[in-house]
This record gives structure tokens, sequence and C-alpha cells, in this order.
């Protein structure tokens, strides 16, 4: 009986399984990134509260939508992406934010998660190449693209 060492998609095994290992790290940073987003949108105080209230939600609503997109792109690979918190905790560079109501402490908590994801995109895209996986290519270079752009706003926000 012959072995099949491609994917589903037609990609090498070996190199589906890196991506995959290294999306469900990804998948787990972006998990914390958008539960820190949700307690900040909440709990959020003082004279910025209506503009970074505002921010915060869509920041969050946009982290969700890459979150599920990260998830059906280990699935589509042949993987299963992780789900548990505890996975999460584990594999996660970014850690729970304690301070969530000071709005200019929540935008550098922001500027530094951004700093983890898109240095973890870097890495996919270069991996993504190698492996000749356009798809995750393709998302990691669109990711990477729109949330330097967040990192200039939210950067000159703070003024630095």
């Amino acid at each position: 009986m012959k072995t099949t060492t491609t994917t589903a998609i037609g990609l090498d095994m070996n190199k589906s399984k890196k991506l995959a290992d290294k999306l469900n790290e990804l998948l787990a940073n972006y998990s914390l990134f958008y539960q820190n987003t949700r307690g900040y949108h909440w709990n959020i105080k003082g004279e910025k509260f209506f503009e970074l209230h505002l921010k915060f939600e869509e920041l969050y609503n946009d982290l969700l939508l890459k979150i599920d997109e990260v998830a059906e792109r280990i699935l589509t690979l042949g993987y299963s992406p992780d789900h548990n918190y505890t996975d999460y905790e584990r594999h996660a560079t970014i850690k729970e934010s304690k301070q969530v109501s000071d709005g200019m402490a929540a935008m550098t908590n922001t500027l530094n998660s951004f700093k983890v994801i898109i240095a973890l995109q870097r890495e996919l895209h270069v991996i993504s190449a190698e492996a000749g996986d356009e798809g995750t290519n393709a998302l990691m270079s669109d990711y990477i693209r729109a949330q330097e752009k967040l990192v200039w706003m939210y950067s000159a926000f703070l003024d630095k």
C-alpha cells in the first residue's frame, strides 16, 4: 500500500504540519489578544472613553474574524485548531492583561500585542512560501499590511 506524502490540497505533509503548528501558535496569540481587547472595550474609563471604546470594538471584531480564518486555514491544511484556553495560555506569548481601564496602558498593550502577532505572521509568511502554500502566504501578507497601518495609527495616537 502506497503512503501519501501530500495533503488533500497538494502540500507536503511535513511542511503542512509545521505550518499548522505555527498557525496554532498564532491562533493562541490572537485568542489572548482578542480577550484582552474585549476587556479594554468593556472597562475603559477616562477622557478618551468614547474614542477608545469604539476603536477597541472595531479591533475585537476584526480579531474575531481572523481567529476564525486562522482556525479554518489549519483545518484546510488537514489538522485541528486548538480550542482550549489552557492550550492558548501554554502556546501564546501574549499574556492576559490585568490593567484594562487605563486607555493609554491599553493602547500600549495593544501595540505590544501587534508586535508579537506581526512577528509570527512574518515567520508564517516565510514558512508558507517555502512550502508553496499560497493560501497561507496570501493570508499572512494581507494581515501584515493591514496591521502595520494600525500600528502606525495607534502609535500616532500615543504620540510615539
